[in-house]
């Protein structure tokens, strides 16, 4: 049976059908509800059943917990309709006016900054136009039907291939395929395909307040876009961009970070370190990113916050920063990149 699904503040309306969760049916009738790894690991499209029923799907205890659930919070991912729903959510503006699509690609070069990092750039048709908002992602789609979800790190307005940064996390199907740990393996020139682009995590460019990214491993991929993004089109607001890893070679793309504090005006790069051994020689800041970020500001209620990486660091600086530094809900903006061991349902690296 299909149910209709009221939104509270616009009063738009859709339908979702039996097979369905809500958020598809939302997706495929054009209203852009926040998304970010469609299966109930990450969070960020939790929202409010005002009135109705739902039943939830698997999902992740650290996206919805039960007391959550009590409240009357949803995962727009995972929810199907028990009744009509007047819910309560934020609608995303920008991104329904690109297409999404599937779209042929060749690998154009393989290079491996560091020992579990691939940087693979995709040369698409030459007569392609591929659309998308910095900081969006794709999904690769294999051929046993599975799919693999990647941000993509470079700026919509640069020319030339997509460039993914992919960690490789050993027994994925899609990282040991990258790596070469499976057979057969990756290689420059193989033909991939994708679907995209997707997720609402991109630029409020209707903001002009201050900008705090925080990322962690390779979650510095779709926050590389937005900041080369906003060089392309000269949008100036003060950034405060927080790095974090285990090692320093995490991260990967350290030099290109300096660069942009000496060459961007009110630009400040800070690199933490968490697990750091002797050998390593570390001098910077230690810890938990998200708590760097709390450290040196007490107080967000003036600012936007961009964060990318693990559930873990997600939801620990979704919750943080809001109850302890006074950031509003509706400014903090993320994409988590979950895996199998976030939720067994899915694996999406």
């Amino acid at each position: 049976m299909s149910y209709q699904v009221t939104l509270k503040t616009s009063g738009k309306q859709f339908t979702v059908n039996p097979d369905e969760n809500l958020l598809e049916a939302a997706l495929r009738q054009g209203i852009n509800l926040p998304y970010g790894c469609k299966n109930g690991a990450c969070g960020s499209c939790k929202g409010k059943a005002l009135e109705g029923q739902v039943k939830h799907g698997q999902h992740s205890e650290s996206a919805l917990s039960k007391a959550d659930e009590t409240s009357g919070s949803i995962l727009f991912c995972c929810a199907h309709p028990l009744s009509n729903l007047l819910i309560e959510a934020r609608e995303v503006q920008g991104a329904g006016d690109i297409a999404i699509r599937k779209v042929p690609c060749r690998v154009n070069t393989i290079e491996k900054p560091s020992g579990d990092v691939a940087i693979l750039k995709l040369q698409l048709p030459a007569a392609e136009r591929f659309q998308f908002l910095a900081g969006q992602y794709i999904e690769f789609l294999l051929k046993d039907g599975q799919r693999r979800a990647y941000s993509i790190a470079n700026a919509p307005e640069q020319e030339g291939p997509l460039e993914l940064h992919i960690r490789h996390l050993p027994g994925g199907l899609f990282t040991d395929f990258v790596f070469g740990v499976s057979t057969p393996s990756l290689k420059e020139k193989d033909i991939l395909r994708f679907e995209g682009p997707l997720g609402s995590f991109f630029l409020r460019e209707d903001s002009k307040k201050p900008i705090i990214f925080v990322a962690a491993g390779t979650g510095f991929a779709p926050i590389k876009s937005i900041i080369e993004q906003m060089q392309a089109k000269k949008i100036h607001r003060p950034i405060h961009l927080y790095w974090g890893g285990r090692r320093p070679s995490d991260l990967y793309l350290d030099d290109l970070c300096k660069n942009w504090a000496n060459e961007i005006a009110d630009f400040q790069y800070i690199p933490v370190i968490s697990d750091a051994l002797t050998e390593d020689a570390w001098h910077g800041r230690t810890g938990f990113v998200h708590q760097a970020v709390m450290d040196d500001h007490p107080n967000m209620k003036g600012f936007q916050v961009y964060a990318c990486g693990a559930p873990m660091m997600v939801n620990a600086a979704r919750n943080d920063f809001s109850s302890q530094c006074q950031l509003p809900e509706e400014e903090f903006f993320a994409d988590s990149f979950t895996s199998a061991a976030d939720l067994a349902i899915s694996e999406e690296l």
